[in-house]
């Protein structure tokens, strides 16, 4: 045999032993409260609603499409390729080309007048949003702005000299009244496409985002509305209330004014043609394209709109039936040792991995199913059902043959935004107990007895114990019982939440409010060596181990919004899956992008 054809072979055959030898991947499922996969299609239209067809093909997410100025591209998002990345399509389907290729969320593009740049969001510099710009042809990228807070739906003037943005910098993440969503507090921007003359157009304090220029380049139109109202707007089709402002901003004395006023989530405002305004209708009662004039165009929960310059043609993404179970299904991941799949909320994985149990959302405080579901085959049968409360929380317990969780009302989680904890005595919510179930169903009984609101409950690996947490007017805090005696010691005071029993059995996990945000502790179950695990912006929450306990999975809102929150159609869209080791070292990003995940849970390898 040739030396160079050995060569080979035995590289090939090297090559093939360490595949061979590398392990698969920890499998983590997780929670996404919007959107499943195939949900989101992009279609383009007449102006008027006639000829609406699909733009693209595929059973992605595509959306945030955007005109280049002589009508011959369209720029859009797809996660087709794993992360959100930006393609261009001609109008016509055809001549679909790939512009970035990065593990960073690339989004909300928009075209230079040239159409030889696009302006655009992404997170490749710091995780958080920040505007870049990159020449077409070559693929070269730059930071335009940088810095705290997000930056979002960038606009370039019809000069070229200048991008409009919106932006939360300097904003925090501070909770909306009486929750603990994090308000979206916007402002609207012009920068030089070099990073100078950095101006802020609105007042500050409140909201208003997508700013469009119009054509002589003197105005910006932006939809506004207040900070609070932003909690309402984070539905698909708001239901109730939800009415915004379209304004105008005099790029030069910045003087506002109010355009096309009247009822209606009003946002991605365009100036058009003929002294007219588009415009994306997202309240229930006229879901769709309107028009200053009193026009309307394509109908249906739209959910973001574009024109082309003429005004004649719009291209839009929409909301898409469920198509399939999306149960178990795959989805993209910054990390190859750690695959994501998609479950409902708090899934928890018996010990041999088969079986996972979760709960479902419904949006009223009373009968949601507790599920158990066949991680292989992905069926799932109802373990149990109150027709008059909510279930929430649920753990196996070691061996397998019962399931704890919290059973109550639990108002402030499943009531839409109607449920406020103004005091401290709002929280207990009617209370809450812990309760059992068995494995197949039967035996359902309450361990927990009073007034207060407990939940979340964890064994230990044992199963003599379990910790979970408490408030109301016989305390607040963690607390561990004695499966036999059902007698409870306290092992924390304060606003602690979401406790979970290392499966090494030396430590419990959980999250505390300090610093105005959740982080991440651990503490010994005798109540000694209480650790601080994690020190960001945003809160860490929704933590869980590894099934050896030497990792913790956790959501995260410590990036931030990257979006528009009216957009992301989800209560916290900012929640980012990260994995650490026990001691809070060597963080790992999983996901990145605009919508709310959480809830995670590790699944055990199957013998």
């Amino acid at each position: 045999m040739p030396k160079l054809l050995r060569t080979l072979t035995l590289l090939l055959c090297s090559t093939a032993v360490v595949a061979a030898q590398s392990p698969a991947p920890d499998q983590i499922y997780m929670a996404r409260v919007f959107p499943a996969p195939g949900r989101l299609g992009l279609f383009i239209a007449n102006a008027d609603g006639t000829d609406e067809r699909p733009l693209v093909n595929g059973s992605s997410l595509n959306y945030d499409a955007t005109w280049s100025r002589d009508g011959a591209w369209i720029a859009f998002t797809s996660e087709r390729d794993g992360s959100a990345d930006l393609y261009r399509v001609h109008p016509d389907g055809s001549a679909l080309e790939r512009l970035t290729d990065s593990p960073a969320y690339d989004d909300q593009a928009s075209f230079s007048p040239s159409g030889r740049q696009v302006v655009f969001v992404s997170t490749r510099a710091d995780a958080t949003a920040d505007l870049w710009m990159m020449d077409t042809a070559s693929r070269n990228a730059r930071p335009l702005t940088s810095g705290p807070g997000g930056d979002f739906r960038p606009s370039w003037s019809p000069n070229g000299e200048w991008i409009a943005f919106s932006s939360d910098r300097g904003a925090g993440l501070p909770f909306a009244h009486g929750r603990w969503e994090a308000l979206h507090i916007v402002d609207i921007y012009i920068v030089r496409t070099d990073g100078s003359g950095l101006k802020r157009l609105s007042d500050g304090g409140a909201f208003c985002g997508s700013p469009r220029w119009s054509v002589d380049g003197r105005r910006v139109i932006a939809y506004c509305m207040s900070a609070e109202d932003t909690i309402n707007a984070r539905w698909s089709a708001v239901t109730e209330g939800g009415t915004t402002r379209l304004m105008t901003f005099d790029v030069g004395g910045g003087a506002a004014t109010e355009v096309a006023p009247g009822e209606g989530m009003k946002i991605a405002p365009q100036f058009l043609p003929g002294n007219d305004i588009g415009f994306v209708r997202k309240d229930r009662a006229a879901n769709g394209i309107h028009y200053a004039s009193g026009k309307t165009g394509p109908k249906g929960p739209i959910q973001h709109a574009s024109w082309s310059a003429d005004g004649a043609r719009v291209v839009f993404h929409k909301l898409m039936p469920a198509a399939g179970n999306p149960l178990g299904t795959t989805t993209w991941s910054r990390h190859p040792q750690y695959e994501l799949r998609f479950s409902d909320v708090q899934p928890s994985f018996d010990r041999s991995g088969e079986s996972f149990v979760m709960a479902n959302y419904v949006p009223t405080p009373a009968g949601n199913n507790l599920f158990v579901v066949n991680a292989t085959t992905r069926e799932s049968r109802v373990l149990f059902h109150d027709n008059t409360l909510s279930v929430l929380g649920p753990q196996w317990t070691p061996n397998g043959d019962t399931v704890l969780f919290g059973i109550g009302r639990f108002g402030l989680f499943f009531n839409g935004f109607h449920d406020l904890f103004l005091n401290k005595p709002d929280r207990v919510d009617g209370g809450a107990q812990v309760a059992m179930v068995n494995a197949d169903g039967s035996g359902f009984e309450e361990l927990t007895t009073g007034p207060n609101n407990n939940g979340f409950p964890s064994p230990s690996p044992d199963g003599t114990e379990l910790v979970y947490r408490t408030f109301g007017p016989q305390g607040d805090g963690l607390r561990i019982m004695n499966r036999q005696s059902k007698v409870s010691r306290t092992l924390t005071e304060g606003y602690d939440n979401f406790p979970l029993w290392s499966p090494r059995g030396d430590a419990i996990m959980f999250s505390r409010i300090v610093d105005n945000d959740y982080e991440i502790y651990s503490i010994k179950p005798n109540g000694s060596g209480l650790t601080r695990l994690t020190n960001a912006p945003g809160n860490d929450a929704h933590q869980g181990w590894s099934p050896d306990g030497s990792h913790i999975v956790f959501a995260s809102s410590r990036a931030g919004f990257k979006d528009e929150a009216t957009y992301t159609n989800a209560p916290q869209p900012y929640g980012d899956i990260f994995v650490m080791r026990a001691d809070g070292t060597d963080v790992q990003q999983l996901t990145d992008n605009q919508w709310e995940e959480g809830t995670p849970a590790w699944r055990p390898r199957r013998p």
